[in-house]
């Protein structure tokens, strides 16, 4: 059986609350001792880089793709099992989301959210069936639960909408679902 692999969307900056990084280092840890690939941004920077190190200190594979334009803003982290250049932010969403099984969102800003909802618009139309978890440290993604909450009682999108994501308060708890991925099937 070919090694499953597990997009993690996150920040390129480290957050407020110290424990965002501390679940993203149990997060690149527990991929790697469960042999599934890291498949992530690139970076060497934020929660980008703590869960990268993280999964390469417990000898994991890991997967990188950066846009050139980022590579010395994120600090393009070349050490990687496999570091792709993309030409653009739209080529790099799409690669690191078609070499995964799985999505995993850590807190981040505004391209972590980007590329949250891409995957869940993706999956609202029927294009994937990829399970899609929020790593929801300290409540992080309360408020963004709440406004999907909102959208679907304003008839913007139907209920099913909420069943695409899970939300989890923990790296532990992420690890056992996606640690599911590995269990043969049939």
């Amino acid at each position: 059986m070919a090694q499953k692999s597990v997009c993690v969307y996150c920040g390129s900056r480290a957050g407020t609350d110290p424990a965002y990084a501390v679940e993203a280092e149990k997060l690149g840890r527990g991929l790697a001792e469960r042999d599934l690939r890291l498949v992530y941004g690139a970076g060497d920077v934020g929660l980008m880089g703590t869960v990268a190190r993280a999964a390469q200190a417990a000898g994991g594979t890991t997967f990188g793709v950066i846009p050139q334009h980022l590579v010395d803003w994120e600090v393009g982290k070349t050490d990687l099992t496999t570091y792709v250049v993309t030409e653009t932010m739209h080529e790099r969403k799409k690669v690191m989301f078609m070499n995964c099984d799985a999505v995993v969102v850590l807190p981040g800003g505004a391209g972590s959210l980007d590329e949250l909802f891409e995957a869940l618009t993706w999956r609202q139309l029927g294009l994937h069936e990829k399970p899609i978890y929020l790593l929801n440290t300290n409540g992080y993604w309360d408020p963004l639960v709440t406004l999907l909450n909102h959208v679907v009682e304003n008839g913007f999108a139907d209920k099913s909408l909420l069943s695409f994501i899970e939300k989890l308060a923990s790296s532990d708890a992420v690890l056992d679902r996606v640690g599911a991925l590995t269990a043969p099937i049939g």
